[in-house]
């Protein structure tokens, strides 16, 4: 058959069309689109409902000051400016342990302040839980407090980001909370997010608080999630999850981006992730990080709003996946203009909350810090229990004779002059009812209860059931008890039986000891269920309430003097 001829003109159009890709190299399509697409996340994590700057360590970033909502909400705007492709994320605790502004109005004004700043997605956080699953719900769906009804001069109307929670599900449906993901388009592109919490959850909150709820491995769920998001035709998928590590340089301060000795939970979560999860942002430890773990890119922005992680994706607009990924936290610094609509909301439940912030309760002879000592002791636990001992050893009140609390109650240092009343003589400051409850926010209300000798030293052992390898979780005490300890030693033997002693008596295995401590602990809450067996119980004051009435009682209060828990290796 003889070949036919092709006109000139016809083979010149044809060979036109087979060039074009190769022309476009890097581009897709035929108007010209990008093959890959920039999208930039913002997360945040741990705000913990500090509108305002956090004061003393919470509002530095290695002598920085950092942090405060204003700030925050014009470095995300000034984010977004840089590349309109961006989604503003977090990953858990944005509520809860809040200082008085935000906790005075059951966090409301950080849900509001959370709306103005545009947040997208975030998932729930151990501390979402702090007030219970129906308070949980009314924060995303709106609505006045049953109790203290409408207290921002209008109804509440809730988060207007999405709430996910993929490994938290109700016992008696087996759904999920919150949903478990999120899709969203960004720049033609779309983005899964798989939301959760820690699956130890129920080890820091306390039981009442998440009744009926039962918490899933977060890696098993998350690799679930991931897979019915690949068949839902979305392949560019994002971990928010409130689990997290910490670096640990061998001098100096930690870098913001770098991994230095990095360890913690998280490391385990991530090591069982499938490939098709290559972003995991992180929480929950209060530290930041920008890792590389596997395949896999690992961040945390730190706590309290001192930092946000920038996160660059770029994704193949032909597959759907990610191509590529990096990171980088950024400071909130203080040198930039505050958000108007952020400041609106400060300005309003600021003056609402000014008289009983303001109410002066005591002073103080510098500062007293939460920071512990090599024996898991600080100045500001020594404080805190022994002002719980005081307000319940009285008979009438269940005649105490040691109190212990927990490290993780104590949220921020008492910082001398750093509130409204400057300090006097350099050294004595008068204390306010909110520089305390930024100390003491959560609300807690003491118990007094009867436990032996032999739940003592258990309860005292159970401070090294943690899944830190030699490390502890020490509890404050009060004056007059006291103990030495070996960290490194076999479970159960930590503790020497016969330095456990009050006011110099030891603590025979059958004694009988009158204790007191909050109900977030003898809950079950921490993870000492040895104070859960205590009898006799004697419900008391709120925590907060027993702090403000030691300053007014004892003050000049000054730091404590770490000498009650002794520490042998």
């Amino acid at each position: 058959m003889p070949m036919r001829r092709v006109p000139l003109l016809r083979m010149l159009v044809l060979a036109a069309a087979l060039a074009l890709p190769l022309a476009l190299d890097g581009a897709s399509g035929s108007r010209g689109e990008p093959a890959l697409v920039a999208v930039q996340l913002l997360a945040i994590n741990d705000f913990h409902g500090n509108l305002e700057p956090p004061s003393g360590a919470n509002g530095q970033m290695n002598s920085t000051p950092a942090g405060g909502a204003e700030y925050l909400a014009t470095h995300l705007a000034s984010a977004i400016a840089d590349n309109p492709n961006s989604i503003v994320v977090a990953a858990g605790d944005l509520i809860g342990a809040s200082p008085l502004i935000s906790s005075l109005f059951h966090d409301e004004p950080t849900i509001e302040a959370m709306n103005a700043m545009n947040l997208a997605v975030s998932s729930v956080g151990n501390h979402e839980f702090d007030k219970g699953v129906g308070e949980l719900l009314r924060m995303k769906r709106g609505g006045c407090h049953p109790a203290d009804g409408c207290q921002g001069g209008g109804e509440f109307k809730g988060a207007a980001f999405q709430y996910l929670s993929a490994n938290v599900v109700r016992q008696a449906t087996h759904a999920t909370l919150f949903p478990a993901t999120a899709v969203r388009t960004v720049g033609g592109v779309r983005v899964g997010f798989i939301g959760e919490t820690l699956k130890g959850t129920p080890r820091i909150v306390s039981a009442a608080a998440i009744r009926g709820l039962t918490f899933l491995d977060e890696a098993i769920v998350a690799n679930e999630s991931a897979a019915r998001l690949e068949r839902q035709g979305v392949h560019a998928i994002v971990l928010l999850v409130h689990e997290g590590g910490r670096q640990r340089p061998a001098e100096g301060d930690s870098d913001p981006n770098e991994c230095v000795n990095f360890g913690g939970a998280i490391e385990s979560v991530v090591g069982k992730l499938t490939a098709n999860i290559p972003v995991v942002i992180s929480g929950h430890t209060h530290t930041f990080y920008n890792c590389r773990i596997g395949d896999h890119l690992v961040t945390s922005a730190g706590a309290y709003g001192q930092m946000i992680t920038r996160i660059n994706l770029e994704i193949d607009r032909s597959t759907g996946r990610i191509a590529r990924a990096s990171a980088a936290n950024e400071i909130v610094t203080r040198d930039v203009a505050r958000d108007p609509a952020v400041t609106s909301i400060i300005e309003k439940y600021g003056a609402l909350a000014e008289g009983t912030a303001n109410r002066v309760v005591g002073a103080v002879v510098g500062d007293i810090r939460r920071s512990a000592n090599a024996a898991g002791e600080s100045p500001l636990g020594d404080i805190i229990a022994d002002a719980q001992l005081a307000a319940t050893s009285a008979a009438a009140n269940g005649a105490a004779v040691v109190a212990f609390t927990n490290e993780g109650g104590i949220r921020s240092d008492i910082v001398a002059g750093a509130g409204p009343l400057p300090a006097r003589d350099g050294r004595v400051a008068e204390v306010t009812y909110g520089d305390l409850f930024r100390v003491q926010p959560f609300g807690n209300v003491l118990t007094v209860f009867t436990m032996t000798g032999d739940m003592i030293k258990r309860l005292l052992e159970q401070q090294f059931d943690n899944p830190r390898p030699g490390a502890a979780s020490v509890l404050q005490v009060s004056s007059g008890f006291t103990y030495r300890y070996r960290l490194k030693a076999p479970a159960g033997q930590h503790v020497e039986r016969n330095s456990i002693a009050i006011a110099g008596r030891r603590i025979g295995p059958a004694d009988r000891v009158r204790v007191a401590a909050v109900n977030f602990l003898v809950d079950g809450g921490g993870g000492y269920p040895a104070l859960g067996q205590g009898t006799g119980k004697i419900v008391g004051v709120p925590d907060i309430d027993a702090l403000v009435a030691y300053f007014k009682g004892h003050s000049p209060v000054a730091p404590g003097r770490q000498d009650r828990i002794i520490r042998i290796n």
